[in-house]
């Protein structure tokens, strides 16, 4: 069952104020030490718990806690990557080049079972130590707490890998949101149909890069809402589901008038796909992002043209963002429109940019209390 003692050479240990500390082996076979117990009896009474727990173990799930326990990291995170059926292109190959680049070199040979708290601080300490970027370390950190967590959860880890530990703290820049005016002077200098048509949607839509890549005129599903079902994706080039939603999912979004004219103007001039392509790439029947790129990287640099500092492609779609919230749209809607995972993320991103609401609540409510103070 175990065995309990003190790691004291008094003459008399049964009466010294030194705690009892017990061995015992758990349901992987492992042998684990406890301490701190102040009598004999809540020893013998924490043994008695573990036997009863390992008694009640099956032998096919002890046999599992052994396997993964043993388990070195990097055999681990493969087993892990496997078991996930849901994870998007993009995920998948940012969560390997996490682990190839920052886990694996650091953590690949250390068996499961021996992750602590003080492992994972010092894995922190060292990512600051060599200068990885705060986002980095975030994301980094963020990975390996859900695949301690995972293997916390089948019994591998027995006290939880995360208690107390500093959490590395990163808060994302502000979104730079360009003006009515920088984006016509943005659309001028490009001097594009296609590249004015992209920041159109992603402006006067909000649709993400990918998603205004896929513009379809199949998808105005009324005059002043656009359906969005689909993306071009940045690696592949492929039409894929859209981010957050399973195949065949899809949201909705306003279609303000002026952008249905361009779009409308646009297929006049140029036609789209049979299945309604409007965007048509050179060798494909919509362009990808580097098409995009070209624009916005090599050619507008090279005109006089006013760009905001900081500011990204991304850029057009805060400026949907921010449009909304001037006009007192609810964030709830924004959000959704913007297709978020939750509103958590929409208010991060942009509550810098919400109308100030203390100042009016003040004057609002000092209408009917000033005859109270007069």
């Amino acid at each position: 069952m175990g065995t309990f003692d003190k790691k004291c050479d008094c003459n008399q240990p049964t009466r010294c104020q030194h705690p009892y500390f017990i061995r015992y082996r758990d349901a992987g076979g492992r042998q684990r030490e406890e301490t701190g117990f102040r009598t004999q009896d809540a020893a013998k009474e924490r043994l008695l718990a573990l036997h009863a727990r390992r008694a009640n173990t099956p032998a096919s799930k002890a046999e599992l806690i052994r396997h993964y326990g043993q388990m070195r990291f990097e055999e681990f995170v493969g087993d892990y990557m496997e078991r996930q059926r849901r994870l998007s292109y993009g995920t998948t190959y940012e969560y390997e080049h996490l682990t190839r680049n920052h886990l694996i070199p650091e953590l690949g040979s250390r068996r499961v079972e021996t992750f602590t708290p003080m492992v994972v601080e010092n894995f922190l300490t060292t990512m600051e130590r060599l200068g990885t970027p705060d986002p980095t370390q975030f994301k980094v950190y963020v990975l390996l707490k859900t695949l301690l967590l995972d293997a916390h959860r089948k019994g591998a880890i027995d006290d939880h890998p995360l208690e107390g530990v500093d959490a590395p703290r990163y808060e994302a820049e502000r979104a730079v949101v360009p003006t009515k005016g920088q984006i016509v002077g943005i659309k001028t200098a490009a001097n594009n149909d296609r590249f004015s048509l992209f920041i159109d949607m992603m402006a006067g839509c909000g649709l993400r890069n990918g998603e205004a890549l896929a513009l379809n005129v199949n998808n105005i599903v009324a005059n002043d809402v656009y359906r969005v079902t689909e993306q071009v994706h940045y690696r592949t080039k492929k039409l894929e589901k859209l981010k957050h939603r399973k195949p065949g999912e899809f949201r909705e979004v306003p279609l303000p008038p002026s952008v249905r004219k361009e779009i409308e103007r646009f297929v006049e001039r140029h036609g789209a796909t049979e299945d309604g392509y409007v965007l048509q790439g050179t060798r494909g029947k919509h362009m990808n992002h580097g098409t995009i790129n070209n624009i916005w990287y090599r050619k507008l640099p090279g005109k006089n043209v006013d760009i905001p500092e900081g500011m990204t492609i991304y850029g057009h779609r805060h400026f949907f963002a921010a449009n909304c919230l001037s006009h007192n749209i609810p964030i709830t809607d924004v959000a959704e429109w913007m297709g978020h995972k939750n509103i958590e993320v929409t208010f991060r991103i942009y509550r810098h940019l919400m109308p100030a609401s203390i100042g009016r609540a003040a004057k609002l409510l000092d209408q009917d209390l000033h005859a109270l103070t007069a």
